[in-house]
């Protein structure tokens, strides 16, 4: 059966109907430099990333995860990687961050339980994806802290989980701020240090 994969624009692909997508079938689709995940059942396709969002990127291994390696905090991936979490089979984040006490979750090529930390870069053709799917999807698996960049206005957006299924509502940090993560409270993240010297800033 060939499944249109959403956005509905994406080309089609055979498997499951929607809704019906599971890990296995996922482990099954060809590397052919798309990137799919399956939230609640459902396939999902992006296509390449801007450069600016790989500079992007780059810069939260730069400012992130190269400290928390160095310091012993943790471990940070970027996508394509699979993370599995609950209703997610799988998603593959940005940037994902495991402190080392929860490092037992990384294991046989995956991500196999709930990270301390994602992140996510909007593309103009994934706002309400991330927004909305993605907050809705780790919000539900119980993903403690997440935060969406946003290249278009050079800002971040931060939220806290209050209980399980529930964000708090976001805190945006303009260019000119600095936060830290709760997961990484020795580490000072400046947010216009994301962007800084990319050679191509085009979204």
């Amino acid at each position: 059966m060939r499944t249109l994969v959403l956005p509905t624009d994406a080309p089609t692909v055979l498997g499951p109907p929607q809704g019906r997508w599971t890990y296995a079938d996922w482990e099954g689709l060809p590397d052919n430099g798309q990137i799919y995940e399956v939230i609640q059942g459902v396939l999902y396709m992006t296509t390449a990333p801007s450069n600016f969002h790989q500079w992007i990127i780059l810069s939260l291994v730069q400012h992130l995860a190269l400290p928390a390696k160095l310091q012993g905090l943790g471990y940070a991936f970027t996508a394509p990687i699979g993370l599995l979490i609950p209703g997610c089979d799988p998603v593959q984040p940005d940037f994902v961050f495991v402190r080392q006490a929860n490092a037992g979750i990384i294991r046989d090529r995956r991500i196999r339980g709930v990270p301390d930390l994602i992140i996510e870069i909007l593309s103009p053709n994934n706002v309400i994806y991330d927004t909305q799917v993605k907050l809705r999807a780790y919000a539900h698996a119980g993903v403690p802290e997440y935060a969406i960049v946003d290249p278009m206005t050079r800002s971040l957006a931060y939220y806290r989980l209050e209980s399980v299924g529930r964000y708090a509502g976001a805190e945006t940090f303009d260019e000119q701020a600095q936060l830290s993560f709760a997961c990484l409270p020795e580490l000072n993240l400046v947010v216009a240090d994301l962007f800084a010297g990319a050679p191509d800033t085009t979204v």
